[in-house]
């Protein structure tokens, strides 16, 4: 016959208390929570197709930005763009297939809005991309 363990009043007592103080403050002292507020992403035009086309590596790379983008962090390789307008960003990612590069702007409080996604093939960025990304820039603009 197994023999069943019981604990004492006191450590029963102790128990109660313990697990009372927990549930009455949720976040206890002690504990290691940090509530972040996440930014929605949204993809402007063929933004979203086009991140899509990435190769995998260089897509959750450029994935991996967009979500420190949303934290509130920064991406570990951007640079301004001013020529598109403020507040706008550039996110470099090198991969073995190419380089390519996510265009967005996280200046407002409510959300990230990515302008455009793609490979760059020469050194210097063309101007039909920057056309683009600056287009979808102002129609952001007018719809807030």
């Amino acid at each position: 016959m197994a023999r069943t363990w019981r604990r004492s009043s006191k450590a029963r007592a102790s128990l109660k208390r313990t697990s009372r103080s927990y549930t009455n403050n949720p976040l206890h002292k002690n504990t290691n929570i940090r509530i972040i507020k996440m930014k929605p992403v949204f993809f402007v035009g063929t933004a979203r197709k086009d991140l899509a086309e990435f190769p995998e590596s260089a897509r959750r790379h450029a994935g991996h930005e967009l979500f420190m983008v949303q934290m509130g962090r920064e991406p570990s390789d951007c640079k301004p763009l001013q020529r598109i307008g403020p507040g706008a960003f550039e996110i470099r990612v090198r991969d073995e297939v190419g380089t390519f590069r996510v265009i967005y702007v996280a200046k407002l409080e409510h959300a990230v809005y990515v302008l455009h996604a793609f490979q760059k093939k020469t050194r210097k960025t063309s101007q039909s991309d920057i056309a683009l990304a600056a287009k979808r820039y102002h129609l952001i603009d007018e719809a807030l």
